[in-house]
């Protein structure tokens, strides 16, 4: 009876220490997203949620059924949508995502400000999903180095039946075996073990006695010389710890480069359709100039191959036209596709946008006249003097470059990284000498009690007294005479050291080059912008004065062509800078290191004028 209840005592326990997939898919998420928010308090100063679960219903998915787009299967629209089977069901295995927000009408065109744009591709963009899964990962991989010293619990339980003959008849046993155990390693190197198994034997013929056996086992290892000592002992945990502080820097960078790649995606879709109406309204200018000249030339006012070259211009416009379609069209599909979204969904960015920012940057021309011939006209021969573009009319973030770099080098979370990978390999050089050292380790071990097996039912209880334990100790020495793995890991070690300062000297050069070469850009595109602007006020001018004297007879028909064809080019040359001019600013500050941006993809600009 004693035993039955034991027996009942040990299998309770089990049955409590057991969890559905569901409580260890909890325990590791919560696992990890405490080791990011530790990691995130230490590198930016606060903490953001980190969802690697995906939504239970999403904006592509609204998309895809509400517009009736094709798809090829259910795992178009989700890992949600994938069908039940017999080996599958998603009820058992994922969490309850979060709720879609209804913030369009997905029937209709979804028009996006570009805010709204990026908010839709961090939460749709695979590839802004897999970087968060990759810092969940790592998270993981550390939590999976600190149970190396953690105190470590095992259950298990074994049975056996045995069948013997003895000569007169046979005997069939069997023996239950519940085993519990504990390990722990401690920073210093030290191991220790300790088990407790008990054996419940009954045999099953004969006078079906039964016995009860206990055993306790223990171990200890204390190394005293290699792979001793804290630093050495822990230096997996903490390349793990500062793993994951390397990946929250990383997915902080990536996040400027993703927010910047959006609004590039984003504005030349705006370029693309602004150039489309560009070119209609050139095609439509020049239709018009063809339809006056050919009844100019039927008035004979006109030559008959002014009117051919009026043709040719006119075929010319609308393969110009067409084409821009055809560019807008691409640039759509890959905008969508970028977000995450299927490229055949009706989402187009709006318009205002651009308008709003070409109203903003018309400030740098104020004041600035590129071709100044009011007043007195020096003479034709007289010495041309350029004046060099300044910085009188720079923009916000056109600062000084020494300041620039400043802030690039205190920012930037992947240069910092370079620094510290300099640090570990310092670290693995002394680690790898470690191991070139000889080895002393004492041990020790202890065994109390008696085992049964499963013939052995009839036998009387074990013994469990320490006077009858059995007790060993250990020395093992290794001399450093065969090192010849270690002598190559210690060298080799070295020779990451120089890698790790190459890649750091590398990163400082390339952040150099790349402030450097954006601030260039900045005046550059200024320089452009302004001299487009007033170049499209000089084309509309031109147009319309040449088009004046071709119906008083006092310009040719090529004079009139030239100058549409002019306006057009400015026109699309305007909008061309203006685009470059805002993603150079957002590639500044994504090289500074100061574009401020949250998981949801939120973002904010820091204001330069400080650093001018």
């Amino acid at each position: 009876m004693k035993y039955r209840k034991f027996l009942s005592f040990l299998l309770l326990l089990g049955l409590v220490g057991c969890r559905s997939s569901r409580e260890w898919r909890d325990e590791a998420d919560d696992r990890a997203s405490s080791l990011i928010s530790s990691a995130q308090s230490e590198v930016i100063g606060k903490t953001e949620p980190i969802e690697v679960e995906s939504a239970s219903d999403t904006l592509r998915r609204r998309l895809l059924l509400d517009q009736s787009l094709p798809s090829n299967s259910p795992a178009s629209k989700g890992v949600r949508d994938l069908a039940s089977t017999e080996r599958w069901s998603g009820t058992d295995h994922l969490k309850a995502g979060s709720e879609y927000t209804a913030r369009w009408d997905t029937k209709t065109t979804v028009r996006p400000t570009l805010l709204e744009a990026i908010e839709i591709a961090a939460k749709n963009n695979r590839d802004f999903q897999s970087q968060k899964e990759q810092l969940f990962q790592v998270a993981l991989a550390l939590d999976l180095e600190a149970k190396e010293f953690r105190t470590t619990f095992r259950g298990m339980m074994s049975g056996a039946i045995q069948s013997g003959h003895d000569g007169n008849r046979r005997n069939t046993g069997g023996v239950l075996s519940p085993d519990a155990s504990f390990s722990q390693k401690f920073k210093n190197g030290v191991e220790l073990t300790s088990s407790l198994s008990v054996d419940l034997a009954k045999m099953l013929t004969g006078d079906r006695g039964s016995s009860f056996g206990i055993v306790y086992d223990g171990s200890i290892a204390i190394p005293l010389l290699r792979g001793s000592g804290e630093f050495v002992v822990t230096e997996p945990l903490t390349q793990a710890q500062r793993n994951l502080v390397y990946q929250v820097r990383e997915f902080e960078q990536y996040k400027r480069r993703f927010v910047v790649q959006i609004a590039n995606a984003y504005l030349n879709v705006l370029r693309s359709a602004q150039t489309v109406k560009n070119q209609e309204e050139s095609y439509k200018r020049i239709v018009t100039t063809t339809r006056r000249s050919r009844r100019m030339a039927d008035a004979g006012l006109m030559t008959e191959y002014q009117f051919d070259q009026a043709i040719q211009t006119e075929l010319n416009a609308r393969e110009n036209w067409v084409s821009s379609q055809q560019s807008y069209t691409e640039n759509q599909e890959s905008f969508r596709v970028l977000l995450g979204l299927p490229p055949d969904a009706d989402i187009v960015p709006r318009s205002e946008e651009l308008d709003a920012l070409l109203t903003t940057l018309m400030g740098l021309s104020e004041g600035v006249v590129m071709a100044d011939y009011s007043g007195k006209i020096p003479a034709a021969d007289a010495e041309v003097e350029l004046k060099a573009p300044d910085r009188s009319k720079a923009g916000p973030n056109e600062i000084d470059p020494g300041k620039a770099l400043e802030l690039a080098f205190a920012n930037r979370p992947d240069f910092r990284n370079t620094l510290e990978r300099v640090e570990d390999a310092q670290r693995a050089v002394l680690i790898a000498e470690d191991g070139l050292r000889g080895e002393v380790t004492l041990g020790g071990s202890a065994s109390i009690g008696e085992g049964r097996g499963a013939m052995s039912g009839n036998q009387p209880d074990g013994s469990f007294r320490a006077t009858r334990g059995s007790y060993g100790g250990l020395l093992r020495v290794d001399l450093p005479i065969e090192r010849t793995s270690e002598r190559n890991r210690y060298r080799n070690s070295l020779i990451s050291l120089e890698k790790a300062v190459r890649s750091y000297q590398a990163a400082e050069d390339q952040i150099k080059q790349d402030v450097y070469g954006k601030l260039r850009d900045l005046r550059e595109n200024r320089e452009r912008l302004v001299i487009q602007i007033q170049a499209v006020k000089l084309a509309e001018r031109r147009v319309r004065s040449t088009d004046m004297l071709l119906q008083a007879g006092r310009a040719e028909l090529r004079d009139v062509l030239e100058a549409q064809s002019a306006l057009t080019s400015a026109q699309n040359a305007l909008y061309s800078a203006t685009v470059s001019y805002r993603i150079n600013e957002l590639e500044l500050q994504r090289d500074l290191g100061v574009l401020s941006v949250s998981e949801s993809g939120l973002w904010q600009e820091v204001d330069l004028t400080a650093y001018k």
